[in-house]
């Protein structure tokens, strides 16, 4: 909005000149996702408070998660206006993958905003039934990747870290494997938000580190310098990157340990699904699982744990995902929160590594 607003009139006044340029609009997402979060963060928490939306902890988990009792949940709200305000602000309107990636984050958003509301609002602990939330997730990203898929100059092709000419055109089977990518990170997110601040971490640093892709991937003479694939207009998602990295922050100002709110699956389906639809968009997919390992592993320690219970009646694990196994081996939980961050910076550096391994 500011940008249509003030840009045109760089023609009579230089100083609007500074609307054009990406790094200063993504940087004010930034600045304005976290003023967000700290003038609507407090008044979200008492109208949570107020609405009784407190979360509830399961009696067989680690006992040191009995005293969360209570804790207002849904605070993922304040995330998604933390997002959606700035990009609206600061994109480009006009772009179409501004709009796609907003499509999935408030899409997804109601999605985890019926299921809790169901559940701790209407004290309905079944909320959402889990094949109801998968097939509108499946649904809305189906759209966004039927969409890419017959977008004019859209590539199909899936192209690997490490690999200059290994890039398969995937043609109609980019719709299955992009909505995949989708859904896979949206959950996989969903799986990790289990302790203060646990997963709204990692989702900063993935969104940082899809900023710079995104930027490049723009950006034409740095995508040919680095041999990465080109993706005309991409570059305008490094705003909505800025905003989730704002957003991701101001949020963690209340969700560190312990926690004052937490998000909900209104937070953590939205902001899982929003960077896998981020990943698809700048052809960054087998990145994700690289920046994204800590989310991976979290899900990988579900699959298998349900899996060897039911085919071998033996458990892996002390409890999944992965968090719990290590808070019932007696780990406290700021410290494995802080290492599951650090991993996460670890892993975000070998995945802009290889934008030189190529």
């Amino acid at each position: 909005m500011l940008y249509h607003i003030f840009y045109p009139l760089a023609a009579n006044v230089k100083l609007f000149n500074i609307f054009k340029y990406l790094t200063f609009r993504t940087i004010y997402a930034m600045i304005t996702a976290l003023i967000v979060c700290f003038v609507l963060g407090p008044w979200i928490i008492r109208k949570l408070e107020s609405l009784q939306a407190r979360q509830v902890i399961r009696t067989d988990g680690p006992e040191s998660h009995l005293e969360k009792q209570g804790t207002p949940t849904m605070g993922g709200i304040m995330i998604l206006a933390a997002i959606i305000i700035p990009t609206l602000l600061w994109a480009d309107l006009s772009n179409q993958y501004i709009w796609s990636a907003l499509f999935i984050c408030i899409g997804y958003g109601l999605i985890g905003f019926v299921d809790d509301y169901k559940k701790v609002v209407e004290k309905n602990p079944k909320g959402l039934s889990p094949r109801q939330k998968m097939v509108w997730q499946v649904l809305l990203a189906g759209v966004v990747s039927v969409f890419l898929f017959l977008k004019p100059g859209f590539s199909a092709e899936l192209y690997f870290p490490f690999f200059k000419r290994f890039h398969p055109d995937l043609w109609i089977w980019f719709i299955p494997f992009a909505t995949l990518v989708i859904v896979g990170a949206s959950n996989a997110v969903n799986l990790t938000d289990g302790l203060d601040g646990l997963a709204i971490g990692p989702v900063a640093i993935n969104a940082a580190t899809y900023m710079l892709f995104a930027y490049v991937a723009g950006h034409a003479t740095l995508s040919a310098y680095l041999q990465i694939p080109r993706v005309p207009g991409a570059g305008e998602l490094a705003v909505i990157c800025g905003a989730m990295v704002g957003a991701g922050l101001g949020f963690l100002w209340f969700n560190s340990y312990p926690a004052e709110v937490f998000m909900g699956d209104v937070g953590s389906l939205s902001l899982g699904g929003t960077l896998g639809t981020i990943a698809v968009l700048t052809k960054q997919e087998i990145l994700l699982v690289i920046v994204g390992g800590v989310f991976v592993v979290e899900a990988l320690s579900v699959i298998f744990q349900v899996g060897s219970y039911k085919y071998r009646g033996k458990r892996i694990f002390r409890m999944a995902p992965i968090h719990h196994h290590f808070e019932l081996k007696g780990v406290a939980e700021p410290k494995i929160i802080v290492r599951f961050w650090i991993i996460t910076i670890i892993l975000a550096l070998v995945a802009i590594s290889t934008l030189k391994m190529r």
